[in-house]
């Protein structure tokens, strides 16, 4: 059995949500990762906790709970959008890409909801540079982008070349 395309973005967003859900629950409530921080993995990859009220990098930092309502209203229109686009999309490229982007962005609509910010867990750094700390649905947020960007330079380009008998 194939699943079409419109089947497939919104089956890996769903999967998406349940397993960042999942690894959030488990590393808050089981690891007990905001006891047992930092946890180093690697020398460049930590496990800590870490709350963002706002979006990337703590933009639009949201501390009140109109802003906290706001952003999540925010996140929510934006992930509409998506969630449209993904059902008209007619190839499965764009769809698993906008799958990813919709899925990470509900985990983390979740997440402002139920705990008024989100939860990040990994945290790279080299030396004394250290990269924002993230979670898994910022993960699958930055993979659908790269497919979706794939998608648009590589895929797109060479269906016009074949469209236009080059």
């Amino acid at each position: 059995m194939r699943l079409s395309p419109r089947l497939l973005g919104f089956l890996v967003a769903a999967i998406t949500l349940v397993v960042d859900q999942g690894h959030k629950i488990w590393m808050l409530d089981v690891f007990d990762i905001a006891a047992r921080q930092p946890v180093a993995l690697t020398p460049f990859l930590d496990l800590v906790m870490a709350w963002n009220p706002g979006i990337s990098y703590s933009l639009l930092s949201a501390e009140t709970p109109q802003g906290r309502l706001a952003l999540l209203g925010l996140s929510l229109a934006a992930t509409a959008l998506l969630a449209v686009w993904l059902w008209r999309a007619p190839d499965r490229l764009t769809t698993l890409g906008l799958g990813l982007i919709v899925g990470g962005a509900l985990g983390n609509a979740y997440d402002r909801f139920a705990y008024g910010a989100v939860a990040d867990f990994f945290h790279f750094h080299i030396g004394n540079f250290h990269w924002y700390i993230f979670n898994l649905a910022d993960v699958a947020i930055v993979a659908g982008v790269g497919l979706l960007l794939y998608e648009s330079f590589f895929v797109a380009g060479k269906k016009n070349e074949i469209a236009q008998g080059g």
